[in-house]
């Protein structure tokens, strides 16, 4: 298996400007999804859980009632690599999927504040 290669301070700043919700400190990238409830975490929970494991990349997950946080970094490198990069973006299109913002075949949740799960950024 290739060596993993942390990511200079310049390279880590422009690859989160294609991520702006999320931050970079103390060697992480993190993101919190604000959720409308416990059913809206668990789904994003099992959501970056399958993404993970199909990735083989682990974050480290926070959660409480309405909220969760997402925190990547590449353990064996001790650093930040191309990797947290690429599971961060496809968390991000996975989690604030909206379909039916795309006018397609998918109506997407109703806008019913009853079937609210997750506290979209746009």
């Amino acid at each position: 298996m290739p060596k993993d290669h942390v990511l200079r301070p310049d390279a880590i700043a422009a690859r989160l400007a294609d991520l702006p919700a999320w931050q970079h400190a103390d060697g992480w990238i993190t993101r919190t999804y604000r959720t409308n409830g416990w059913k809206g975490t668990l789904m994003v929970i099992n959501t970056v859980g399958h993404l993970a494991e199909a990735a083989w990349h682990h974050p480290d997950l926070t959660a409480s009632y309405a909220w969760v946080e997402v925190r990547l970094t590449t353990h064996s490198a001790k650093g930040l690599t191309e990797k947290d990069f690429a599971l961060a973006a496809k968390i991000e299109e996975v989690v604030g999927w909206q379909p039916g913002l795309e006018g397609g075949a998918l109506e997407g949740t109703p806008s019913d504040p009853r079937f609210a799960y997750i506290k979209y950024d746009r």
